[in-house]
């Protein structure tokens, strides 16, 4: 597996997942609307394809991972992804990374927790916000779970 910087050959393909699995490119965390579209990121490469992508901000000296995406479990796609972004951030002289998922999403919740991100907030009610930004969310999410609230996690890093 190798992972490069997204560049304009392979914005595409990952704007494309975008829209298909998440209506993109617009996504929403914390009430703020992003064009994903537009954001930096990484890819993964497996056997010269796309298995996966992330996409982060930076903004007040901390970087938000926007958009993250494997499309092949328990090897380590994610993890590389989300070292190359800390890299990142440590660079920028970042304070924190953090990233949201929605209530529905249980295996990147647990997956973000072995990571070793931390539990900052969980944002009670913020589907009444999303859907006034983005309306065509669906009311249910993964195995049927009502999509209602953010689940808000972040990695302190050191100066």
């Amino acid at each position: 597996m190798n992972i490069i910087s997204l560049n304009d050959e392979n914005r595409n393909e990952v704007d494309q997942f975008i829209k298909n699995e998440w209506g993109g490119p617009m996504i929403v965390t914390l009430g703020n609307l992003y064009d994903s579209s537009v954001l930096p990121g990484f890819i993964a490469l497996g056997n010269e394809q796309i298995i996966g992508a992330i996409l982060y901000r930076i903004a007040d000296n901390e970087c938000e991972i926007a958009a993250l995406y494997s499309l092949v479990q328990n090897r380590g796609v994610g993890t590389a992804l989300i070292n190359a972004v800390i890299e990142i951030a440590k660079k920028q002289s970042c304070e924190r990374v953090w990233l949201v998922t929605t209530n529905d999403n249980t295996h990147a919740i647990r997956f973000y927790q072995k990571f070793g991100f931390a539990l900052k907030a969980v944002h009670i009610g913020s589907f009444e916000i999303i859907r006034r930004l983005k309306n065509e969310l669906p009311t249910n999410g993964i195995d049927g779970i009502p999509l209602e609230h953010e689940f808000e996690f972040e990695i302190m890093l050191k100066p």
